[in-house]
């Protein structure tokens, strides 16, 4: 006999909610702000039905503050700001989202979204902008101690690469000429007069990056 399938039992509370923005930001001076919308989500395959809570219901008015939505789908709940006067600049308020099964009474799952109220959006930006120099300069100042002494370091003398071509030039100077038939070195290690002119360019010209400015 074919048993129907029964859907686990969810544990209250423990419901994952899915809303976006979790945030609502209204500024003063631009109106289009004081009209937000929330977007609640269900990925879930059975349908949810949902509450709308607020901790200041007196400045807000939320359309639809309760509705259902159908599984695997999306709704949005729309927040307007009524009362926007100064003594509200900055406070927060917060909106509570309940879920739960359409059978059952018991909130399967809740989301906190912040409010706030906002003097100016240009003011906002502008602090924002000032915390973002300060904060690139906080950092290139810091960079520049990091460094600071490492590159004291390196350029109070000739580099290892410049020291090690020196060596090599003086070597290559001092090795018999092609032709010399009197020198004891084997004869493939003797230069041409054109390999000891470019040692000799390349010695003196390191010679003058390397202690030109010390001399």
């Amino acid at each position: 006999m074919h048993q129907q399938k029964r859907q686990p039992e969810l544990v209250e509370g423990n419901l994952p909610v899915f809303v976006f923005p979790t945030e609502l930001i209204f500024y003063a001076d631009d109106q289009s702000t004081h009209k937000q919308v929330l977007t609640l989500y269900n990925p879930y395959e059975f349908a949810l039905k949902f509450k709308v809570l607020c901790t200041t219901p007196n400045k807000y008015v939320v359309v639809d503050a309760a509705g259902a939505v159908k599984p695997q789908c999306c709704v949005d709940i729309v927040i307007r700001h009524r009362d926007v006067r100064s003594c509200h600049y900055g406070v927060i308020d917060k909106f509570r989202l309940q879920v739960s099964e359409q059978s059952q009474r018991k909130a399967l799952g809740r989301k906190e979204v912040i409010a706030t109220l906002l003097p100016s959006a240009k003011e906002q930006q502008k602090e924002e902008e000032e915390k973002r120099i300060k904060e690139h300069l906080t950092e290139s100042l810091f960079f520049e101690q990091s460094f600071q002494p490492e590159h004291r370091t390196v350029s109070s003398g000739p580099s290892l690469l410049t020291v090690f071509l020196g060596v090599v030039c003086i070597a290559a100077l001092m090795l018999p000429t092609l032709g010399d038939v009197e020198s004891l070195v084997p004869l493939y290690l003797h230069l041409s007069v054109n390999q000891k002119l470019v040692a000799a360019y390349i010695l003196g010209k390191g010679f003058k990056d390397a202690f030109g400015t010390y001399v």
